[in-house]
């Protein structure tokens, strides 16, 4: 994991202005937590929360969040725009989210587990933060659970550089039969990552111990072709972002997405 903590380090200012460039994954995650989350003040860990868009927003919301994050840098920053947005997090932890020791048994009513899932090259590591994420989850509690899709990637390469795909070719049907993709074979490039085919999130999480409450795609339609509807506001931005979210939950999208996010529930142990 230290070489996932650099490349964050490194990325701090970027990940915290990402979602500014993506607006629509902003507003239908934004949306999925306000449907979900229990009332507030309930007690929320973002894990893996990084430079805490989410946390801070959740805060100032009043919820009481705890942030934790592999990149100390992000934490720092997570400090300094909580500071400057006058909300106060309840903690700020650097922790792996495989190992969360710091944190007590059924001590938070939701948690949000938005980006280490994405890292987990072997199933085993994504359980142990599913399983985690329950044990640190009170009876009833909520987790919300993101994966980058399968395929996320090709989408970037269309957009981006289409000759890219014949110069690695064997990578590329690597990610499209595992979803794995290793950065020492591309050259840098993003770091270590799973992505996943939608269909994978579901089994993952009801392995670890929740049943599921929603599954929605973030970016439907527009996943790299977002720019105009990110630069709209108003009223216009009413219509596209309420229109997506209410066909973000269409299976026949999710794959398209860049992104998808799982809502599911602590499942109730079984009788004995």
């Amino acid at each position: 994991m230290s070489v996932v903590r650099e490349y964050y380090d490194a990325k701090a200012e970027a990940e915290w202005t990402r979602l500014e460039r993506h607006r629509v994954e902003h507003a239908i995650t934004l949306r999925a937590l306000e449907e979900h989350l229990p009332q507030p003040p309930a007690d929320v860990a973002d894990i893996g929360g990084g430079p805490g868009r989410y946390a801070i927003e959740l805060t100032r919301r009043g919820y009481v969040v705890t942030l934790s994050d592999l990149s100390e840098r992000c934490l720092d920053l997570a400090r300094a725009q909580a500071c400057e947005a006058g909300a106060e997090l309840a903690r700020v932890l650097q922790a792996d989210a495989r190992d969360l020791g710091e944190l007590t048994d059924e001590s938070f009513d939701a948690v949000l587990l938005m980006g280490p899932l994405y890292h987990l090259l072997e199933h085993e590591e994504r359980l142990r933060v599913v399983r985690e994420a329950v044990r640190v989850l009170r009876p009833g509690g909520v987790v919300f659970s993101a994966i980058i899709s399968r395929y996320a990637p090709l989408h970037y390469a269309a957009a981006a550089a289409p000759e890219h795909v014949l110069e690695h070719r064997g990578e590329w049907e690597t990610i499209a039969a595992t979803g794995v993709y290793r950065r020492d074979q591309w050259c840098g490039g993003f770091i270590d990552a799973w992505f996943a085919h939608p269909t994978e999130l579901a089994p993952l999480m009801g392995a670890g111990g929740f049943e599921q409450l929603d599954l929605l795609a973030c970016e439907p339609l527009v996943n790299e072709i977002e720019e105009k509807v990110n630069a709209t506001s108003g009223e216009l931005w009413d219509w596209w972002q309420n229109t997506l979210y209410a066909i973000a939950r269409d299976p026949s999208l999710h794959g398209s997405a860049a992104h998808v996010l799982y809502v599911g529930r602590k499942a109730e142990p079984p009788v004995v």
